[in-house]
């Protein structure tokens, strides 16, 4: 079995209620892309284009993508794909200039957390990231392995 086999499977061992599983589905990418939105404010005095700089985010999620390339030679691709996104709705967040990105981010990120614990009090279990930090990393990884399967792509 693989790395990332076994991590899946762990991850998916106190995850196998309905309607955790549901609030996993919408929390843990919103979770993601809620601390994209706060590294992604952190520029730094480079430019990419005369309306974006540099930012930590692309640092953070370049070293994520590693991470998911090591675990898997085909998940990171859909990986980076979720990271592009989050970076263009960051992009079009900050652009808007409704609500500061790091408000948008914060209450995405407490809400997302309040919604995920209460679905771990429904389950029984606690989470995976409280026995290992990689687990963080992982659901990400287990909510995109469910997309990967329904569309016939090996892990």
């Amino acid at each position: 079995m693989s790395k990332i086999q076994s991590f899946l499977d762990e991850y998916g061992s106190s995850h196998q209620n309905a309607t955790n599983k549901l609030i996993h589905w919408i929390c843990v990418p919103a979770i993601f892309f809620s601390i994209v939105g706060l590294f992604y404010i952190v520029e730094l005095p480079f430019a990419i284009t005369p309306t974006m700089n540099f930012n930590l985010a692309i640092i953070m999620l370049a070293l994520v993508t590693v991470y998911y390339f090591t675990l898997s030679r085909t998940l990171w691709i859909g990986m980076l794909l979720f990271s592009v996104i989050c970076m263009i709705v960051c992009y079009e967040i900050k652009a808007a200039d409704i609500l500061p990105l790091w408000a948008v981010s914060i209450i995405i990120f407490v809400a997302a957390w309040i919604a995920q614990f209460y679905g771990h009090h429904i389950e029984g279990k606690k989470p995976s990231f409280l026995k290992d930090v990689q687990f963080l990393l992982i659901g990400p990884a287990w909510i995109m392995s469910f997309i990967y399967k329904k569309l016939g792509i090996g892990l």
